[in-house]
């Protein structure tokens, strides 16, 4: 019997879930918005949801904390500087996951996860600063 044991195994190894999901939920905190599978999603969104209450909670061990699920440094920054303050009048419900239809390849179920209040420019901004720093490295 499966009493208390929540979520799904996802065919990974507990050590490969772990890093699977302290990756996801820094890229969405980096990004506001990421695309996944159904399943992954829905088991993305109370971590990220508890990481967004230790931000606000704000503590040292709260940032110790966040900081060890998340293991990077600027997406434990963000959650702390920017996403609290976002959410510090809100009582949970911080991500949403929306249906997206079907992988091509394997059929797989897509989901998008984002937070509710995002900011539509944080989508990609990561990279395109990158690319605008290589352009100007060229130019110069």
């Amino acid at each position: 019997m499966r009493h208390g044991n929540r979520g799904r195994k996802l065919n990974r190894t507990a050590e490969h879930r772990k890093a699977m999901f302290a990756n996801m939920a820094a890229s969405l905190i980096e990004h506001e918005q990421i695309v996944t599978t159904l399943p992954k999603a829905k088991d993305l969104r109370p971590i990220v949801e508890k990481l967004i209450t230790l931000g606000k909670r704000g503590d040292m061990h709260a940032r110790r904390m966040a900081a060890s699920r998340l293991r990077d440094e600027a997406a434990a920054a963000k959650l702390f500087d920017t996403l609290a303050g976002r959410y510090a009048d809100r009582n949970g419900g911080y991500c949403r996951v929306l249906k997206a239809g079907f992988r091509r390849g394997d059929n797989a179920p897509l989901a998008v996860i984002e937070f509710v209040d995002r900011d539509p420019e944080a989508r990609g901004a990561a990279d395109r600063a990158r690319l605008e720093a290589e352009g100007n490295e060229d130019a110069a």
